[in-house]
């Protein structure tokens, strides 16, 4: 304030000089202290009015200066007030070095404000990291901004423009940085020594790939995305495998799943795991009207419930059928969507009984119940390897597809939904790989020629939920998961994007107990297309329902376990 009261004097002095061309007659000057005083009074009342005393400076924006415009003009309506209520005060008075003071004024005060801010920017571009912003958008601006005020350690030196519709921008300025060709990415590189880069477009995963080749080529190992958190907020984040992998599907029908969730009683079992967890987190986007989560596991249960405070947590295995009916007796239940499993190939392998009895004796429980208590519609989560199956894990899934077709269903809509890896799940390799790089390697590999499939786990299970839309009971669903991905390129884009490429080795370790090389989709060539193109549904086995009942009785007692599953599923070729 005192330092506005200074500039306060010198712009209403230089008002009255600019005023008398700088030759002011002492007549003139008579009143000025009492003028100087009643503005100053209004100046500051107002200022204070409107909160220009409560700015951060270093933040100080073009909303801030109009604000100090505005109480400029209240300042100057109300001296107007005066002059004409008690002329006396300020008379004899040069009206028209009140207007020149007015704009002085404001000059003088903003630019005092902006000062601080063109300081800390001034610094900030001589120092940090020399970067690169890949993308011409509102972000991009904001990235800059955000930059120059100091609050992200780089420093903006060129735009690259890579979508055709920006390249129209190529020449021109973002805050003084000029946006470039991006086909001058190697010139831009060298020329203004960059050493990381900032992508504030939307790319395909496909486009991602080949520019983080690209720039990695360039020796850019420091990549960062802008991503949006939420439905506003935006956080920089480091390139990730799972923005390189991920198939966004271009058909996912947001009012279809909304219509299918919104005001329903929804139990999700194995809710604490990757996949069940995130269906209960988009069943609560879509409006559930309760959720009752089941889980075997106490920590799971209690991590989704600390996200999802309203759900009803139940400590419940789906092979306590007593346990599981008092529940479906309690509740007045609508949908039911099974994710509960053992998945691990390997401890299925080495755990035989269990994964049995958990993965077909629990989900034989869910479906018997949904149908007595007239569940509308049941969900069950099947997976790529119970095609053709070389694990006890993939025969037990094939095992439940075949009982949820082929039971008498009654009043109850029962589907089951195949897909594949998702990406960053508690089991994937994608989290056992990052774990390897941060500890220095090796990373291990169990085959050159091993592909799977991925998709991101939120995308995955709103496919889900869609085929459960268009589900009329009885069908096979699965998900196009796109193409499939060979793990060591996986290890090594995951290497590249650590930065480590001469620091971490890859190893092969060959097959473990059950798995295959390849993992498939679909069983044979009948498969039907859906309104969706990312979800087809798989041509129905028969198998008579009371001789599958007496198979499965007959497993669950047999002691040669894959003989009999085996017998279920001929095309199981164990792989121990």
């Amino acid at each position: 304030m005192i330092s506005d009261i200074i500039l306060f004097y010198i712009s209403l002095h230089f008002a009255y000089a600019l005023r008398f061309d700088f030759l002011i007659e002492p007549k003139h000057m008579s009143n000025f202290l009492n003028v100087f005083i009643v503005l100053t009074l209004l100046k500051l009342l107002f200022m204070a009015l409107f909160r220009i005393y409560n700015i951060t400076w270093r933040f100080f924006s073009l909303r801030d200066a109009k604000r100090l415009v505005m109480a400029h003009i209240a300042a100057l309506i109300v001296f107007g007030i005066v002059l004409a209520v008690m002329p006396s005060l300020v008379m004899p008075l040069p009206r028209s070095a009140i207007v020149i003071d007015f704009f002085l004024s404001v000059l003088l005060m903003g630019g005092f404000r902006l000062s601080k801010r063109l300081m800390i920017e001034q610094h900030s571009q001589g120092a940090d990291k020399p970067t690169l912003i890949i993308g011409v958008n509102a972000k991009t601006a904001s990235v800059i901004k955000s930059a120059f005020a100091g609050d992200i350690p780089y420093r903006p030196v060129a735009i690259a423009a890579l979508l055709e519709e920006n390249k129209s921008a190529v020449n021109t300025y973002i805050d003084n940085v000029k946006i470039f060709d991006a086909d001058d990415l190697e010139m831009l590189v060298h020329s203004h020594q960059i050493e990381a880069a900032i992508i504030t477009s939307t790319f395909s995963p496909k486009i991602l790939k080949a520019l983080h080749a690209r720039l990695y080529e360039l020796g850019i190992l420091e990549i960062k995305q802008v991503k949006l958190l939420g439905s506003q907020h935006e956080k920089l984040e480091d390139l990730s495998i799972e923005d390189l992998l991920a198939r966004h599907p271009k058909d996912l029908d947001q009012k279809a799943i909304a219509a299918f969730i919104r005001g329903k009683t929804v139990l999700i079992t194995g809710a604490g795991g990757s996949i069940g967890s995130e269906i209960a987190r988009q069943c609560k986007n879509f409006k559930a009207a309760s959720l009752i989560l089941v889980d075997n596991s106490e920590y799971n249960l209690y991590q989704i419930g600390e996200e999802i405070a309203e759900a009803e947590l139940k400590l419940i295995s789906v092979t306590d059928k007593q346990a599981l009916e008092n529940l479906f007796r309690h509740y007045k239940i609508d949908t039911v969507i099974h994710a509960a499993a053992y998945k691990h190939v390997p401890i299925c392998e080495a755990n035989q009984d269990a994964a049995i009895i958990n993965n077909i004796l629990g989900t034989k429980n869910i479906i018997d119940l949904s149908i007595q208590y007239e569940i509308e519609k049941l969900v069950i989560i099947s997976t790529d390897k119970a095609v053709r199956p070389t694990n006890v894990m993939g025969a037990t899934k094939r095992v439940t597809e075949l009982y949820a077709g082929n039971v008498d269903a009654k009043k109850t809509e029962i589907v089951a939904v195949r897909f594949g890896n998702v990406l960053g799940s508690s089991g994937s390799v994608i989290p056992k790989f990052k774990q390897q790089i941060e500890a220095g390697g090796p990373v291990t590999v169990t085959d050159a020629k091993m592909t799977r499939y991925f998709m991101l786990i939120a995308e995955a299970c709103q496919l889900v939920l869609q085929a459960a839309t268009i589900a009329k009971g009885g069908e096979l669903f699965i998900l196009d998961m796109g193409e499939p991905v060979k793990i060591v390129d996986l290890a090594r884009q995951m290497i590249r994007l650590y930065g480590k490429e001469d620091e971490v080795e890859i190893v092969f370790s060959g097959l473990r107990p059950g798995e295959k090389l390849y993992e498939e989709l679909l069983i044979d060539e009948s498969e039907q297309k859906t309104r969706y193109s990312s979800i087809f549904i798989a041509g129905k086995t028969d198998y008579g329902i009371e001789e599958l009942e007496n198979d499965i009785s007959v497993l669950m007692a047999a002691d040669d376990k894959i003989a009999a599953l085996k017998k279920m599923v001929p095309e199981f070729s164990h792989q121990p």
